[in-house]
């Protein structure tokens, strides 16, 4: 019984196979006092290729989102017929963001996005997207390592 009764003190494995108690890590203060603030950021490249079979070229090629505020970034060519993208670093990170895709100022359907999700505010409503199940907006999952 001492041996079981020492080992819960000790930290140690029991004996027989009896319960396990989870060792705690000390939390050591940083050597400066306070914790430093981790701003996470991620880069994301947004494409756009014109629809098989459309013919004419758009005049302007846009994203625009939560991560811009709402302002409209041109995508330019990227060297592929009917092909264009921009990147766009330092997003935010660790939170979800909407955009959408407008060419010519209207909002076309993004094959690349995270998902739909309903506008909400007044610049969401702007540049919704009509779908069969209401008006949409496009979601990125902003993650970063």
């Amino acid at each position: 019984m001492s041996e079981k009764f020492g080992n819960y003190f000790l930290k140690q494995p029991p004996l027989n196979g009896g319960p396990v108690i989870p060792q705690r890590v000390p939390i050591r203060p940083h050597p400066r006092g306070k914790v430093p603030e981790r701003k996470a950021y991620f880069t994301k490249v947004f494409r756009w290729q014109r629809p098989e079979g459309e013919t004419h070229e758009p005049s302007s090629v846009e994203v625009a989102g939560t991560f811009s505020h709402w302002e409209k970034l041109p995508l330019g060519p990227n060297g592929e017929p009917g092909s264009w993208q921009v990147t766009i670093e330092n997003i935010p990170g660790h939170r979800t963001h909407h955009y959408m895709l407008l060419v010519n100022g209207q909002p076309v359907y993004d094959p690349n996005n995270d998902g739909l999700a309903i506008p909400h505010g007044p610049e969401e409503t702007r540049h919704q997207l009509m779908t069969n199940r209401g008006p949409r907006v496009f979601m990125l999952f902003a993650q970063s390592k």
